[in-house]
């Protein structure tokens, strides 16, 4: 018997490659090739000194942020797009295609060409939803370029990110749908939140049965500079449609729910047999590291709920989804990944010693 465990993605950036970013105003500048690489080689090293049995390359050239890596500096874009508020206050926006066609500028396997250098374990790739891009076509459309048209060009192109990545060798791909939680605090009627899972599963369903059992989507309250966008949201309104869609992994932020045992029996009602289920053990924006026994008794009372055949652990959310955020250090995402991978394990010995 084993328990799964992976992380959600991001690792706070190196303060160098920080700074020097923001003294050239230019993320893509030649002369960061060098502190890119290595904040790479250093992530990944010290990522496979937690034990971890599935790494990323901590997200360390998606500088600009998890959620626009694929687009951004685009030259049909404007910077005034879709607000995405957080509790502390602060807003993070979208940018907001002005013209088509719309076309990445990038995909995510670009990233793996280098992680794969220095790897020695299996790396996951995760990409953005194309729910999340959906925000950049204005709400009132585009002269000669229309929204089905850009639907067509967005389904393409996630496809292609997609199967880039499993060609490339990704254990697994992560679909990140932070923005799935905050359509229910758009728009608490649903309509939002099924435009999105109707979206996302004409994606999913371009891909056989076999290849969505690599293929996964993690849902969180959303976590930037220790703040959250969407944690008042109940996952009631939020788990049945989840598991509409035709993923094979799901990736759901649980450590810092207030009544972690009612979400689990929400995840337990509405789970499907084909479904692997990894649930959030640790959480990036709580500032106390967390305890390798403290993960444990967490996947032992997730273990009453989900079937541990079905079972995983993971992140509540990456350590730092937008590059600037320093509210995490590099020492204590490290050392919060830690306690996973040991708690876990410990977790592991105790369910077996039930048996």
């Amino acid at each position: 018997m084993t328990v799964p465990t992976e992380p959600i993605g991001s690792i706070p950036r190196p303060l160098p490659l920080i700074d020097a970013v923001s003294a050239l105003g230019d993320d893509t500048d030649p002369k960061l090739d060098p502190l890119y690489d290595e904040a790479i080689r250093d992530t990944i090293c010290r990522f496979e000194a937690t034990g971890s049995p599935v790494i990323t390359d901590g997200e360390q050239r998606k500088y600009h942020n998890f959620l626009t890596y694929s687009v951004h500096g685009l030259p049909n874009t404007a910077p005034d797009g879709f607000k995405i508020p957080f509790a502390a206050g602060h807003v993070r926006r979208m940018p907001r295609l002005t013209k088509g066609p719309f076309r990445y500028r990038r995909y995510a396997d670009s990233y793996l060409d280098v992680a794969m250098r220095y790897a020695h374990v299996p790396l996951k790739q995760a990409v953005i939803s194309p729910s999340a891009l959906s925000l950049m076509y204005p709400a009132d459309g585009i002269h000669g370029y229309s929204r089905e048209q850009f639907i067509d060009d967005l389904l393409r192109e996630h496809e292609t990110e997609i199967r880039r990545c499993l060609h490339k060798g990704a254990q697994k791909v992560q679909v990140d749908f932070t923005e799935g939680r905050l359509a229910m605090k758009i728009d608490p009627s649903g309509h939002l939140l099924n435009s999105f899972i109707d979206l996302n599963n004409l994606a999913l369903s371009r891909f056989s049965a076999e290849e969505r059992q690599r293929i996964g989507v993690h849902t969180c309250p959303g976590g930037d500079r220790g703040s959250t966008h969407s944690a008042d949201v109940d996952y009631a309104d939020l788990v049945p449609r989840l598991f509409e869609l035709k993923a094979g992994n799901f990736y759901i932020a649980l450590a810092g729910e207030p009544d972690r045992v009612r979400v689990l029996k929400i995840i337990r009602d509405c789970m499907k047999p084909d479904h692997r289920i990894f649930i959030g053990v640790v959480s990036p924006i709580d500032p106390r590291i967390d305890r390798p026994d403290t993960v444990r008794d967490r996947v032992l009372e997730a273990a009453a709920y989900i079937p541990v055949e079905q079972l995983g652990t993971t992140d509540d959310c990456g350590f730092s989804p937008f590059s600037d955020d320093v509210s995490t250090s590099r020492d204590a995402a490290f050392e919060k990944i830690k306690a996973r991978v040991l708690g876990t394990a410990l977790a592991v010995d105790v369910l077996l010693r039930g048996r």
